[in-house]
């Protein structure tokens, strides 16, 4: 079956938080979002190492908004349900509708890391790919001394596959990292 004929909600909510596609619009917010966050995701976010604007960030939440709409990858921007402050990026990558399966990336806007709130979107996701995608694999990838990023699949009962030794170079290109692998199955 072609992807882009499958039909799936565009949102979900948690307890907390709002979970939905990117919509034009949407760059403001974002950008904000990453220049108040810039010191902590240049440590691990490629994107990150260069210079940002708002038309930039207003041009990736619009390719980001056809690529799902097309289904070649499922950005995922979380806001809070009650305050609709903008909490932080997410998203099902590196899809394989054949499998199907998915790998979840993500980031946090660091004035609200800490909170809980990205393993939160992170359990909505996983059920969203299971439930309403069908998936059979989902994936989380992390540096592995990104210990924050780490303690997400741990606390969701996500299983240690392997460590990718040496197989990427850190955000910053300056030196070699290991990548942990994560996954659940269905």
């Amino acid at each position: 079956m072609n992807p882009i004929l499958l039909d799936f909600p565009t949102s979900f909510t948690t307890e907390r938080l709002l979970v939905r596609m990117p919509l034009p619009g949407d760059g403001k917010t974002v950008y904000e979002s990453i220049k108040e966050s810039i010191n902590e995701l240049k440590e691990w976010m490629p994107f990150a190492q260069n210079e940002q604007t708002e038309q930039m960030i207003e041009a990736n939440i619009r390719d980001a908004h056809a690529k799902f709409l097309s289904r070649e990858d499922l950005r995922l921007l979380i806001f809070h349900k009650e305050t609709n402050h903008f909490i932080g990026s997410s998203g099902l990558h590196r899809i394989d509708w054949n499998v199907p399966k998915f790998e979840i990336g993500y980031w946090i806007d660091s004035r609200f890391s800490g909170s809980g709130f990205m393993t939160e979107a992170v359990q909505g996701i996983t059920d969203f790919a299971f439930s309403n995608l069908k998936a059979r694999r989902v994936e989380i990838r992390c540096d592995s001394l990104n210990l924050k990023s780490k303690a997400i699949p741990e606390r969701l009962g996500f299983q240690l596959e392997g460590t990718l030794r040496n197989d990427d170079l850190s955000s910053d290109g300056s030196r070699l990292r290991s990548t942990l692998v994560f996954a659940k199955i269905q």
